[in-house]
């Protein structure tokens, strides 16, 4: 019964395209979070950026663990209304990255002021010079939104990273330990036919 299993052409084809799709899904996961870590989000492919929302300030259009996606543009492109994302610079915001809604915009020769206020807070933000502004938000991930969630929460990590992590190790060990079985059956089956 189980050898015509292992043979079964159409579940093997099922369980490679789980153990493919299980192995992307935990290569995302991770090169997501590294790259968060590690670059403490300076890392810019193509003039975009990966974010991921750590306060309430923009309840309720962005959820404290939303993933985003910046696109660096020029001062002169940011509109009244848009979600930028910049590096605070003074008071609370000092060494921050921020991510609130423009408000109002003050042009002078050429250079820009921006006034900013996360959508939940009464007050508005200390004013944001262009050098600041990292980028404009252009998407919000949804399924790396709710995955980041997850992981954020110490029981989900287990079952989104840890438990996947060591499935994948346990299937790799499984799949050496049956190849070397065949291979050691079939040098024993040579040997009997010499």
């Amino acid at each position: 019964m189980l050898e015509k299993l292992k043979e079964n052409k159409a579940l093997k084809l099922i369980y490679n395209i789980l153990y493919t799709l299980l192995v992307v899904l935990v290569v995302l996961i991770l090169i997501t979070v590294v790259l968060q870590r590690v670059s403490n989000n300076t890392l810019s492919l193509g003039g975009f950026r990966v974010f991921n929302i750590v306060s309430g300030s923009m309840l309720p259009k962005y959820e404290v663990g939303d993933v985003l996606i910046s696109k660096t543009l020029e001062p002169s492109e940011i509109k009244q209304g848009d979600d930028v994302v910049y590096q605070g610079a003074e008071g609370d915001f000092s060494g921050k990255i921020v991510t609130h809604q423009v408000i109002e915009i003050e042009e002078e020769n050429g250079n820009y002021k921006f006034h900013t206020k996360g959508l939940a807070n009464t007050g508005e933000d200390p004013i944001v010079k262009q050098e600041q502004v990292i980028g404009k938000v252009i998407y919000k991930m949804q399924t790396l939104s709710y995955i980041s969630r997850l992981v954020n929460n110490l029981y989900s990590f287990y079952f989104i990273i840890f438990i996947p992590l060591v499935l994948l190790i346990f299937l790799e060990i499984r799949k050496a330990v049956i190849d070397i079985r065949e291979n050691k059956e079939d040098k024993e089956d040579e040997e009997k036919k010499e």
